[in-house]
């Protein structure tokens, strides 16, 4: 996406702003703020829960050595989100992506989401999301309530690794000897519901803690469930009028969906910790999270391109016998997350010597037994739409009916309703049942070592990682379909019927439809047919292996050793840290390519280099209260495992051949970076700032068809260099720039009562675009030109109020280029608004009711091709409200 020409104006203007502050000497502007100067990381001045948590973060961003921003839990230990993805958004210059309303993937100052690196207590982890095809950290995986603080170093040092181009994010877990000593407890329980479909949600957690400054346990659980209804409309493609008399052209089908998830985040973690004497601590951590998605579909395709004749276009159309499909599932999505660690810290005479050694499994599981029934030529309707409202459109259904000639047929009279019992004809029209499927399992060995050494104003810092990363699994497989006709089910005394699992429940929708439906039995279904499957395979005639290609199939094997060095020089008024990480990268990658013919052809394209970051961290105390803060680094970005895997299909006759899967020969993504930060820490813990940043960023990765290139599917002396590849590729470079905003301070100055107000707030200006050899100035996906995000609070005699705002601008989500290098249709995704309020009352100090209601705008979240009158997707899950109790003794 691009700014408009004023905001570009006030984007530069602002990175001029800050060069000029920087050589220049700034009054103070309020009084000392004390508390921020004489604040150490972790301590916790008590006051209510959301002035806490900002006075804890504004002083551990004071201290930091890079730019950084900071979430700290409140004072009961916990966030007031469901999961890590919730409380990240908060905070300036991220931007969350949300699947079904959820809070799932974050892009930090607006870039692709695989350009933000992510560790747990400083260890690095991988994502592996969507069959491996993306990198992208799965946060819905990590329940909040686990946390105590959400760090983003927007500039990196060489103690953090270099695989992150725009930030890297440390999720640190809670440490019982950090704490008070003694026997602690708590937590929360909360019930509500949702306003799509009734359905509840509830939310508990506990946490009990225990330490005597020597010996230090704790443990504790979280859990977060909710019924929901999701509205989804969807359009197909668009077709291109071939002239002025061209009827023929608009959606080629409306797509109607409704779903109906039970999807739950589930926590388990516990540490233990053993401090002999100050500077000494040994401790092991072991965390299980885990996110279920059981999803009932219900899905209508209204195929209008496919009608037999009438007219359609843009704003409408009259179609007679227009086929309607549907599809009905009931599908288990999984992600789980082993994370254990076991190290320890030791400090004396200038020394610190921290060690950990780590192993983590992820699995991120897929499981769609996807059913798929049309209507018979004689029984599909005749359909009227109205897309002069795009983003919703009508559609009446009327009867198809014979017309005054032989064989020609007309619209009849309205109906009231889909029959969805012509979805189904046991002769003609048996169902087709596509057992969709998708895994991917990582096992990761992590150990780490860091040293360092204080020689008065310097301190030098040392270190060792080796990550071993084993990666398999496979992309989602549709290839082993079923048809359940009464021929397929003889001998096996089953039989199998979509229209028995109608039900007489209307859909709760919040969409203007046209028609109605009636909700399927998805439960009852997947039942049958799970029975139906095990009796067929145990009769030989279904093979569960063949749900998977093998050209589907990858299997990596990662292996990092680094070693960095960096230089701390503290002086009068600043410091400045200096150093370069190594990174020595090693990848086994291996495969099948299937041929035409069926042949499997094994191939292997293993990489092996080494990388040197760079990077200066500089911060400057220009007052007492203003600090300058300015920052150079290089980075990286590597290729997801699912783009980068070997497997292939490859069609050698077809001229020039063509091949579809991954393409081993992907470089990763290499950036030069700057930052800069201006902050003012002012009274009521807070803190003004604004903050510039530029990436230049080479080899940028995009999706196209274009030519191989090389010889990395060349088998059995047949040269494919010249042969077509439908993959990811690497492009040419871009750059991505941005200026972000941040301003907190609750309202000391105010007379009481109102010096209980405060407020949060940042807004960030986005530019950027990269080059491919067909296209010039691409947006970057995931990139939103402007985000905002805002909160005003309330705090005092014991009641805690927040209204958050959350907003973003429209941004590119899939980019289409072609082989010609002709736009064929780039995919946006629309901009959004989320407005959610909080609410505590505390009962004594121990004990506080809260209610949080969320999405109250009760936001449309859309994605169009090219333009808004061209929506490709529009969904809506309504508002949501909670209440409860949390304590803490």
């Amino acid at each position: 996406m691009i700014l408009n020409t004023s905001a570009a104006a006030l984007l530069r203007t602002s990175i001029s702003l800050i060069a000029f502050a920087a050589a220049a000497s700034v009054p103070a502007m309020a009084q000392e703020a004390a508390d921020d100067e004489n604040a150490v990381e972790g301590e916790i001045i008590v006051q209510g829960a959301i002035i806490t948590a900002q006075g804890e973060s504004i002083a551990q961003k004071r201290n930091a050595d890079n730019l950084i921003d900071i979430s700290a839990a409140d004072s009961v230990g916990r966030f007031p989100d469901q999961n890590s993805a919730a409380a990240l958004s908060r905070l300036p210059a991220v931007a969350v992506q949300r699947d079904q309303g959820q809070e799932r993937y974050i892009q930090v100052r607006g870039a692709p989401n695989r350009w933000t690196s992510v560790s747990i207590d400083g260890v690095p982890m991988i994502g592996a999301d969507e069959g491996g095809l993306t990198r992208a950290y799965r946060f819905d995986a990590v329940p909040a309530v686990i946390l105590n603080a959400l760090a983003i170093n927007k500039s990196l040092t060489p103690n953090i690794q270099a695989e992150a181009i725009v930030a890297n994010i440390d999720l640190r877990t809670f440490s019982p000897l950090a704490g008070k000593n003694g026997f602690h407890v708590q937590g929360d329980v909360g019930y509500g519901f949702m306003e799509l479909g009734e359905g509840d949600q509830r939310q508990g957690s506990l946490r009990v803690s225990y330490s005597d400054g020597t010996f230090g346990v704790v443990a504790g659980a979280s859990h977060y469930r909710r019924e929901q209804v999701t509205d989804n409309r969807e359009v197909g493609l668009y077709d291109e009028p071939s002239g002025p008399a061209d009827t023929q052209f608009g959606p080629t089908e409306i797509d109607i969906r409704q779903y109906r998830l039970v999807r739950e985040n589930n926590g388990l973690f516990a540490a233990f910790e053993y401090s002999p004497q100050a500077g000494q601590k040994l401790y092991a951590r072991t965390i299980y999270t885990e996110f279920k998605d059981d999803e009932q579909r219900d899905q209508y395709e209204i195929r209008l391109d496919r009608a037999l004749s009438g007219t359609r276009n843009l704003s409408g159309g009259d179609l007679v016998r227009v086929p309607v499909r549907g599809s009905f599932n009931l599908g288990n999505y999984r992600t789980r997350n082993f994370i254990n660690t076991i190290g320890g810290d030791y400090e004396e005479n200038g020394w610190k010597v921290n060690f950990a050694a780590n192993y983590t499994r992820t699995e991120n599981t897929t499981y769609l037994p996807l059913v798929q029934a049309s209507t018979a030529t004689a029984t599909s309707p005749s359909v009227r739409y109205d897309f002069s409202r795009p983003n919703l459109p009508i559609v009446q259904l009327f009867q198809t009916v014979p017309g005054a000639t032989a064989g020609s047929f007309v619209r009849g009279p309205a109906l009231a309703n889909f029959d969805q019992t012509t979805l189904i004809n046991a002769n003609t029209a048996p169902a087709l049942v596509i057992p969709i499927v998708q895994d991917v399992f990582t096992d990761s060995y992590t150990v780490k070592l860091d040293v360092a050494k204080e020689l008065g104003d310097v301190t030098l810092t040392g270190g060792l990682l080796y990550a071993d990363r084993d990666i398999g699994g496979f992309i989602f497989a549709t290839s082993n379909a079923v048809l359940l006709s009464p021929a397929a089910l003889a001998g096996t005394g089953l039989s199998f019927n979509p229209a028995s699992y109608i039900t007489n429940t209307p859909w709760d929708t919040g969409f203007p439809l046209g028609l109605t439906f009636n909700y399927v039995d998805n439960t009852r279904m997947r039942a049958d047919l799970d029975n139906i499957f095990a009796t067929l395979q145990r009769q030989g005639r279904f093979n569960p292996a063949n749900n998977v290609p093998a050209e589907n199939r990858f299997q990596l094997n990662e292996k990092t050793l680094t070693a960095y060095g960096m230089a701390k020089w503290v002086f009068d008024g600043g410091q400045v840290i200096a150093g370069a990480r190594v990174e020595h990268f090693r990848l086994q990658n291996q495969g099948q390519a299937r041929l035409a013919n069926g042949t499997l052809v094994p191939l292997s394209a293993p990489q092996d280099y080494t990388d040197i970051f760079p990077s200066v961290n500089a911060k400057f105390d220009l007052t007492d209260n203003l600090v300058f803060r300015l920052a150079g680094q290089r980075g990286i970005a590597r290729p997801s495992f699912g783009e980068i895997r070997v497997g292939s299909a490859i069609n050698d006759t077809n001229s020039p051949g063509t091949i579809a899967g991954g393409n081993p020969d992907l470089r990763p993504e290499y950036t030069w970076g700057v930052d800069a930060s201006l902050e003012y820490y002012i009274p009521g813990q807070g803190i003004i700032a604004v903050s510039a940043y530029h990436r230049w960023v080479d080899n940028v990765l995009f999706s196209n068809t274009q030519i191989v290139g090389t010889d990395a599917f060349n088998s059995n002396g047949v040269d494919r260099s010249r042969y077509l590849l439908t993959s990811s590729f690497n492009g040419n470079s871009g750059e991505l720039y941005g200026v972000e905003f941040n301003y907190q301070q609750q309202f000391t100055f105010l007379p009481s009562p109102l010096d209980g107000f405060g407020f949060q707030g940042n807004l960030t200006l986005i530019e950027g675009s990269f080059d491919t050899d067909q296209r010039r100035n691409i947006g970057f996906p995931g990139t939103s030109d402007t985000i905002v995000n805002a909160s005003l609070y309330y705090e005092k005699y014991g009641l805690s109020v927040r209204a958050s705002y959350q907003w973003r601008s429209d941004y590119l989500e899939t980019l289409s280029i072609g082989t010609g290098g002709t736009v064929t249709g780039d995919e946006f995704r629309g901009g959004y608004t989320n407005v959610d309020v909080a609410i505590r009352y505390d009962i004594t100090p121990n004990i506080s009711l809260f209610a949080d209601l969320n999405n109250l705008t009760d936001a449309k979240y859309t994605a169009f091709l090219g333009s808004k009158g061209r929506p490709t997707e529009v969904e809506q899950i309504g508002r949501r409200y909670l209440a409860g109790i949390r304590f803490g003794f």
